[in-house]
């Protein structure tokens, strides 16, 4: 292991711990019973979600940035999330939600064609202007079609269902959506990873990176199906949860030696730890009812994303001039 992921994993093994004790409710002022209640079945599944869901997330944004070698790449930006958040409400609306496994389905399958999709625009020799604008593309008709059935829904119990999930959060879950997730989001982050030296080889251009045996093709499908599950299994349990892809590489970035095969596994502990001190903090929080992960994390990534398009703008990388 390299420096960087024995930190993060050493912040992650301080920080689960921690979120366990983070609440209105104090666990040291009940009785021994009732607080390891509290702790076994409402607090340690959900900060094992957070981590499960933001290691999703971070780890799918460092492959998608070097894929695309473009840095602004996210999987919520470039439509992915969205696309998952269409295929799991398309199940709410024709109420296949009820079914345990039938929600995580049509959000893979939502996220994997919208990534499918995306990235066969990207092997065709665009630009990073021709990939962002593909990607906001896809993002917008993913949303068209999501509030398009949101307003067909068919009853007022799917529409509260819809609109609550769509805001991203982590109440309410329980071993059973970490049973679901964790293994699913695993698996997509050991398929990046098994990406990761052909995304190296990417970084010096595609005609190098075939001339090197790196095989497009085989390559294109290791995304589709890792970027895939660790989005669809996230948004599945948790709805969306925008911006961690984005910020959490640039902020690991700086501590490795900027390559995608470094950077996809402490990313993946970066946006764990990121989500799981989010939505400890969130807990904490005096307010009437608890504000929302995902509107949280949104508010601090669209500030993140404007100072870095004025960042590459003003160093020209983004042809935005």
């Amino acid at each position: 292991m390299n420096r960087p992921t024995l930190v993060l994993l050493a912040a992650l093994l301080v920080a689960i711990p921690l979120s366990l004790v983070a609440g209105r409710a104090s666990i040291f002022a009940l009785d021994d019973a009732r607080a390891l209640l509290i702790v076994l079945e409402l607090r340690l599944p959900r900060a094992l979600l957070a981590v499960s869901v933001g290691a999703g997330l971070g780890a799918a944004g460092a492959a998608m940035q070097g894929y695309l070698r473009n840095p602004l790449a996210d999987p919520g930006l470039f439509g992915i999330a969205p696309g998952a958040a269409l295929g799991a409400v398309l199940s709410f609306s024709f109420g296949f939600a009820a079914s345990g496994w039938l929600l995580p389905i049509f959000a893979l399958a939502g996220a994997g064609g919208a990534m499918a999709l995306l990235a066969l625009m990207a092997g065709r020799g665009g630009g990073i202007a021709l990939f962002t604008l593909a990607g906001l593309m896809i993002a917008s008709l993913a949303g068209a079609l999501t509030s398009l059935f949101i307003s067909l829904a068919p009853n007022p119990w799917a529409l509260s269902e819809i609109v609550t999930w769509l805001m991203g959060a982590l109440t309410d879950r329980s071993w059973a959506d970490v049973a679901l997730a964790a293994p699913l989001t695993l698996a997509g982050i050991a398929v990046l990873a098994r990406a990761a030296p052909a995304l190296d080889a990417l970084t010096l251009g595609e005609d190098a990176a075939r001339s090197m045996g790196v095989d497009m093709d085989s390559l294109l499908a290791l995304l589709v199906i890792g970027v895939g599950l660790t989005i669809g299994s996230g948004v599945a349990v948790a709805g969306i949860i925008g911006f961690v892809g984005l910020m959490v590489p640039h902020m690991v970035r700086p501590f490795t030696d900027r390559r995608p095969s470094s950077l996809i596994v402490p990313s993946a502990l970066g946006g764990g730890l990121l989500v799981l001190v989010a939505d400890g903090v969130l807990r904490m929080l005096p307010l009437v009812s608890e504000l929302r992960l995902g509107i949280a994390l949104s508010l601090i990534g669209a500030p993140f994303f404007l100072w870095l398009l004025l960042r590459y703008r003003r160093s020209g990388a983004l042809g935005l001039t």
